[in-house]
């Protein structure tokens, strides 16, 4: 399997998942009646990464390892999504974050900077955050984010609660697919175990968080270096992802944007070793010296 753009590790899907957690700092944070779950690896700046909707740390399954030789990676489970808890409201994105910006500040401390990245619904995510923290943060990066640009497409997806065996497996595939990863073949074993574990965790409607316009409202208090990175072929964007990218250059004349040619929504995962190599790219104009 793959693992990041690093040598191949011939590891099984459920021994690499339990290594990157077993290797990881977890800790909690309070979350509405429950806590909030971080794990942490590496050293260096803090980089923070939030998962997309319906997800867990387990979107970044391929980037971690190679990430976290440069940085130290500050990952939550959002509130209501993993094995974070609920958040008392479900509806407002704004308080949503709040939570998860206090989180942060007890992870790194109150005053300590930080690069943020987010994925899909973990852009809006970002951007409010960034909101909150202001100046502490270094770059904000957004990515496959549906909420720039013109309306996301909607993809029929089906429904998999009621089934089992191969008949969910089989669903879950058809939905990667769909959403996801462009192309089947990268569609494996580790995909379709991380696509489960998160499935059954799922309870924020976080679609309706991302289509609420937080993230363009959140960007108009963010005055921080801007990243973006889209699969080439993003299928909620499709056929408009370029139109995205320039929506987010008129936004921001200065913001570093890129297209990963082929990749879907999914792109850190079904394109991982030029996932990895971009936002690097991007962070280095940012990271601190000495």
């Amino acid at each position: 399997m793959r693992a990041g753009g690093d040598a191949t590790i011939m590891e099984t899907p459920a021994a690499f998942l339990a290594r990157l957690e077993a290797s990881a700092v977890r800790t909690e944070t309070p979350c509405g009646d429950g806590k909030m779950v971080w794990h942490c690896w590496g050293s260096g700046p803090n980089l923070v990464l939030f998962h997309g909707g319906a997800g867990s740390w387990r979107h970044w399954a391929h980037n971690i390892d190679v990430l976290s030789k440069s940085y130290r990676l500050v990952v939550p489970d959002l509130p209501g999504l993993g094995e974070s808890a609920d958040p008392p409201s479900r509806d407002d994105v704004t308080a949503v974050a709040a939570i998860v910006a206090a989180g942060i500040d007890i992870q790194i401390g109150p005053e300590s900077r930080y690069d943020v990245v987010g994925f899909s619904f973990g852009s809006t995510m970002a951007g409010c955050v960034a909101a909150i923290h202001g100046a502490r943060l270094r770059s904000v990066t957004l990515v496959g984010s549906g909420a720039i640009g013109p309306s996301s497409s909607m993809i029929e997806l089906l429904k998999v609660r009621h089934l089992a065996g191969e008949e969910r497996v089989a669903a879950h595939r058809t939905n990667l697919n769909r959403l996801m990863i462009a192309d089947p073949a990268k569609i494996d074993d580790l995909a379709l175990i991380i696509q489960e574990w998160n499935t059954v965790r799922s309870r924020l409607k976080s679609p309706v968080l991302s289509r609420s316009g937080a993230l363009l409202r959140a960007l108009d208090k963010v005055h921080v270096p801007l990243n973006g990175i889209w699969g080439g072929s993003d299928a909620p964007a499709n056929p408009l992802a370029t139109q995205r990218m320039r929506t987010m250059r008129e936004l921001r004349p200065d913001a570093d944007v890129h297209l990963i040619p082929g990749a879907g929504h999914w792109v850190a995962y079904e394109a991982p070793e030029e996932f990895n190599r971009v936002l690097l790219t991007m962070l280095a104009r940012t990271r601190p010296t000495g």
